[in-house]
């Protein structure tokens, strides 16, 4: 029987709003030891936001950080998959997309991501990414 994203998906969701600056949310994702929060409006997904698009997308481009918002940082062409989706499904949108986490919505409502360290603990949890993901948080 195949797996299902509900079955491996991180279900607490870490959010922000369009209008976060680009420091609050580097603070969020430090303090909740997270690489990748949501962009919300209500309960509405607008985009995906990661450490890295932090520093490509806002900081290499200047300015003030706390005057930039996420929604200039952000990923806003979003793929996302179902909680009652295949695994293989979820490994098959990161693939062709070439994206290591993906929102998961119900009803167009966002439920939780699942990420390429996911992946990787439950279908190969001896790999080195498998180790790497599944260890404690450095403090």
């Amino acid at each position: 029987m195949a797996q299902h994203v509900r079955d491996i998906m991180t279900s607490r969701l870490v959010t922000v709003e369009p209008q976060t600056s680009v420091t609050a949310v580097a603070q969020k994702m430090r303090d909740e030891d997270i690489g990748a929060v949501l962009v919300t409006e209500g309960d509405e997904l607008r985009g995906l936001v990661s450490d890295r698009d932090l520093v490509v997308r806002a900081l290499a481009e200047g300015g003030d950080p706390d005057q930039r918002t996420v929604a200039s940082a952000c990923s806003g062409d979003l793929f996302t998959v179902t909680p009652d989706d295949d695994v293989d499904q979820a490994v098959q949108v990161m693939r062709e997309h070439s994206v290591r986490r993906v929102p998961v919505v119900d009803h167009g409502h966002p439920v939780g991501i699942v990420s390429l360290g996911d992946l990787a603990i439950e279908r190969d949890p001896g790999s080195a990414l498998g180790d790497i993901s599944a260890a404690r948080p450095n403090q």
